[in-house]
């Protein structure tokens, strides 16, 4: 059995504060998300808002509009090479930040995503894509993720079967992405949150939404907006030049493995509100836990995380629940079942979260989950969970004969071989394709 990794030192980071703020605005529901940017460019009209409207992506065009506080500085068809939004970020929208960056340098800029877009995907974007050789972050700070989220629609997204497909508004042909799943990852990668308006179904359920946004995001700062009548200075203050945004913060698959908070663990309902988390060391028996997947996720609205089964145990699975249906898939490798001259090559964060945890039998393996509901029992919930781990007996067995069990998830998490034979960067965040839960029955 390997050590455990050397933990490596912080890395420094150093601001440039002359270069024009960029706050990016992200929500499924646009009518909310624009009512929060025009009262940005009302507190300061010096701003420049870039919106692309993506309706005609698939036939490769989308429509961009720049706009002040005195009104629209460019209205502009824009013909692609693919209708794709990768294509858009690449080629309109990172060299339209550039541009205006370049030209207006003393301008701050707020972005404001079409509502099938990922801030994730942006923030990917930012850091890697260049435009002319270098990226956009040598002229922009990027200050901030805001996720604006529609009170009076929230749950009923949350709740949603629904694809983008079926809602006539995917991104591509393949974007085959539900609408729970869209939005869930915009509240989640978001440095703040803004809840616009009211619930329909009065105070309490507003208070409840409020409660639910914090579980599902512990991490950001949040506000509420009444959205009849707003304090744009206020709220200015609020979300521009928060510096809150850190790029370092791996996206929620990677979240756990890298030591960062997947979640609150708060057993006492708040609003009807609970956030369990589970943790264990020992495996999950495949069987066992194949068999109790549909019970565990009846009355959540949110689950995720990550987890290891005594039959793959070279391989971390990903755990995703939202809008009725849940995936798992590949995150790679767990460290203690790569040759120890290979963990140079995997990223510092989790080389780091590993060393803090390492088990002399387990190594970095462990379960990390976290279930997000309305009036759910968690104790039942830890006790179902529970049960699907390996015996005392079963353990005593050892791997060798935990490879031969029956699995219904055989096949399901390929694990690539570039970790074991090339240095690869970041390995720890790449994340293989999805693998619906319906494609793990057995045949």
């Amino acid at each position: 059995m390997p050590s455990s990794p050397q933990a490596p030192a912080a890395a420094v980071t150093a601001d440039a504060d002359a270069r024009p703020s960029l706050t990016v605005l992200s929500g499924f529901w646009p009518a909310a998300t624009f009512a929060v940017a025009v009262t940005l460019l009302a507190a300061d009209p010096s701003v420049l808002l870039v919106r692309h409207d993506l309706t005609r992506l698939r036939d490769g065009v989308v429509r961009r509009v720049v706009r002040s506080g005195a009104g629209t500085v460019e209205d502009e068809q824009v013909d692609l090479r693919h209708g794709c939004v990768s294509c858009t970020l690449r080629e309109d929208v990172l060299p339209t930040l550039t541009r205006l960056a370049r030209s207006n340098p003393r301008h701050d800029l707020i972005l404001m995503l079409p509502e099938v877009v990922e801030p994730e995907a942006v923030a990917a974007a930012c850091t890697h894509c260049l435009v002319d050789g270098a990226p956009i972050t040598d002229l922009i700070h990027v200050d901030s993720y805001v996720t604006v989220v529609d009170a009076e629609h929230l749950i009923d997204a949350l709740a949603s079967t629904d694809d983008l497909a079926a809602l006539g508004i995917q991104a591509a042909d393949d974007d085959h992405r539900g609408w729970a799943d869209v939005v869930v990852r915009q509240i989640e990668y978001a440095d703040t949150l803004v809840l616009w308006g009211q619930s329909r179904e009065g105070a309490f359920d507003t208070s409840r939404l409020t409660v639910l946004l914090k579980r599902m995001a512990p991490w950001a700062v949040h506000f509420g907006v009444d959205g009849d009548l707003v304090d744009a200075t206020a709220l200015a203050r609020q979300l521009r030049h928060t510096h809150r945004h850190r790029p370092e913060t791996p996206g929620i698959l990677a979240r756990g493995l890298q030591g960062y908070a997947l979640g609150t663990h708060e057993p006492e309902a708040d609003c009807g509100v609970v956030s369990s988390v589970f943790r264990a060391r020992r495996p999950f028996h495949p069987q066992r836990l194949h068999d109790i997947l549909e019970e565990v996720n009846a009355e959540m609205i949110r689950s995720r995380g990550h987890l290891w089964l005594a039959s793959q145990p070279d391989t971390v699975v990903a755990w995703e629940f939202a809008g009725g249906g849940l995936s798992m898939g590949s995150l790679g490798h767990w460290l203690v079942s790569l040759p120890q001259d290979r963990w140079e090559y995997v990223g510092d964060q989790r080389r780091l979260a590993a060393a803090l945890e390492w088990d002399p039998y387990y190594g970095d393996r462990h379960q990390h989950l976290v279930f997000i509901g309305i009036d759910v029992d968690p104790v039942e919930l830890h006790r179902t969970l529970a049960g699907c781990l390996l015996t005392d007996a079963e353990l005593a067995d050892g791997e060798e004969t935990w490879r031969g069990y029956q699995d219904p998830f055989a096949g399901c998490f390929p694990l690539g071989t570039e970790e074991l034979t090339a240095p690869a960067p970041d390995t720890d965040t790449d994340t293989d394709t999805d693998t619906d839960t319906e494609g793990a029955q057995p045949a």
